[in-house]
């Protein structure tokens, strides 16, 4: 049986293949999902430590019902997929005494809901994970990671906003701009879609891993191809709006800053979507004092603009608008806008996207589902072309700054397979050197990186605006950063290396290696890293 997850900040969806209707279907696992949203059923994404030693925790809605999530209390994560692979500034609790991490966290939520998968009629034979278009490296290989320690014998990954695009469907619609705007992040994805296609022994999707079955070598598959033409996103989402609310009636009201506080905030987002006014109260079980936790929409609209969100809205668009233009697409050539994540629902973001495009080209009705439901088409023969995020380069000394820097080596926008290797001429810098070294970095923006850190119990993330650039080093260790030994040793002066850089079909940086001095090939097609 093939399943997809989409494995979001605040809410999770799961969606299994169903062979006989030959369509995606969302899964209600019981204690796991919502009750209450019994279309599509939803999985809080939220965890409580019972014991870290032995791994006992309780997840999903189950959190909910025991009241768990409704007090300051050290054991209760929320929001902990915007941590994962981040560099977080704060505190992270000993529990049990055990060292907890955000990835740990990540980790027992989600083996807890596959492990509920399991006793499903038939088990699973493929499982497909969504990945945010903006993550960094550190994500998805924790993905990588977790995949390996479960009893599935094929595993892939998919790109969220990609998957939503085949989830509405719209296989015959050329461009298609996917604004995937949920709990933590927003992604804009310029996708196209094109149908007919014949492949052979090609990869489908990307397979973080596989079991023992392969392609026959004489079949050939009709397949879709997803083609990625554009990507913008930002560490921008839902749970920041539930802090700016919570700060705004800190300030307003003297409301006191607290998990509960942020859950009440969250409540009267989620009914503004649907109502002018909202309302929700709360009452601080010490002080006796009780607060009106009432807004409507035109004031959440300012609170929105005080703290920049459509601002960065709008960057957002540029970019991705500024890349589109790269292949010839205006605005104007962009047929149909796919909504996607409970923030789009928001009827101040519909608002903004209808600056942009007609409504007649925006699509609006599976903003929870789409997806999950995509995902599962890499399954059923879909083919994905994509190309790479995020620029590589290497690390050197640059002696005007007396600091490290970065030079670009792959720069963002490379297809991939590479058909081309890209070169690099490098020569020894000490007298008798032994080996050189090469640190590898995955480059974020130009314009500035984002910062996480802790305000309270609440995770806070920031955008910061100077010029340096944000970068996450791949190989930064003894061993991983040493490429090459050199015999005879280096000497200063003369070019003593020459290194191909290759991006593999599988986006695995590869390097080979040449000495300039003795003709010979230090390094064949050496993997250096997994790039995203």
């Amino acid at each position: 049986m093939a399943i997809a997850i989409d494995f979001g900040t605040s809410n999770t969806v799961i969606t299994r293949w169903n062979p006989v209707t030959q369509q995606a279907e969302t899964l209600n696992l019981p204690g796991l999902s919502m009750q209450q949203y019994l279309n599509p059923p939803l999985i809080p994404s939220l965890v409580y430590v019972e014991n870290a030693s032995l791994g006992k925790i309780i997840a999903g809605q189950q959190v909910r019902d025991r009241g768990l999530d409704t007090k300051t209390d050290q054991r209760f994560f929320r929001n902990f997929k915007r941590g994962i692979g981040a560099d977080i500034q704060g505190f992270l609790p000993e529990i049990d005494g055990e060292n907890i991490t955000f990835e740990q966290v990540g980790k027992w939520f989600l083996t807890q809901v596959i492990a509920e998968l399991a006793p499903l009629e038939g088990g699973i034979s493929s499982l497909v994970l969504t990945a945010p278009v903006d993550s960094f490296e550190a994500y998805r290989y924790w993905l990588g990671k977790v995949c390996q320690s479960l009893p599935i014998e094929e595993v892939r990954i998919l790109d969220e906003p990609t998957a939503a695009a085949l989830g509405y469907g719209l296989t015959d619609q050329g461009a298609l701009l996917v604004v995937d705007f949920g709990g933590g992040t927003l992604d804009l994805s310029l996708v196209s879609l094109d149908q007919g296609l014949k492949t052979k022994n090609k990869p489908l999707g990307f397979l973080l891993k596989w079991g023992d079955r392969n392609l026959s070598e004489n079949s050939q598959q009709k397949t879709k191809t997803a083609r990625v033409l554009a990507k913008a996103g930002q560490n921008l989402g839902g749970i920041d709006i539930d802090n700016w609310i919570v700060d705004y009636f800190a300030k307003t009201q003297g409301l006191p800053v607290s998990s509960l506080t942020v859950r009440l905030a969250e409540r009267v987002k989620i009914q503004l979507s649907t109502h002018n006014q909202a309302s929700e109260v709360y009452f601080h079980d010490q002080t006796f004092e009780s607060y009106e936790m009432d807004l409507d929409r035109c004031t959440l609209e300012n609170i929105l603009r005080e703290n920049g969100f459509f601002d960065k809205l709008d960057d957002v668009m540029m970019t991705l608008l500024q890349q589109a233009r790269r292949y010839g697409i205006e605005i104007e050539d962009i047929n149909a806008v796919l909504l996607v994540g409970g923030t789009v629902q928001l009827p101040a973001v519909q608002t903004w996207i209808e600056k942009y495009f007609t409504p007649e080209k925006i699509r609006r009705q599976l903003p929870f589902e789409a997806i999950a439901q995509g995902a599962l088409q890499i399954t059923q023969g879909i083919e994905v072309k994509d190309y790479l995020y995020h620029s590589y380069g290497v690390r050197y000394w640059d002696r005007r700054h007396q600091r490290h820097n970065w030079h670009p080596i792959i720069k963002t926008g490379q297809p991939y397979p590479m058909t081309q290797p890209v070169e690099l001429v490098l020569g020894a810098s000490v007298e008798n050197q032994p080996s050189i070294e090469l640190i590898i970095g995955e480059l974020g923006a130009e314009t500035g990186g984002i910062e996480v850190y802790f305000d309270g119990d609440r995770l806070i993330t920031r955008q910061l605006h100077s010029q340096a650039t944000t970068v996450k080093p791949l190989n930064d260790t003894i061993s991983g950063s040493k490429i090459a030994e050199l015999k005879p040793a280096g000497f200063p002066g003369s070019d003593r290396i020459k290194i191909y850089f290759q991006v593999d079909e599988q986006r695995f940086l590869r390097i080979t290696v040449e000495d300039l001095l003795t003709n010979n090939t230090l390094v064949e097609n050496q993997l250096v890293a997994k790039l995203s």
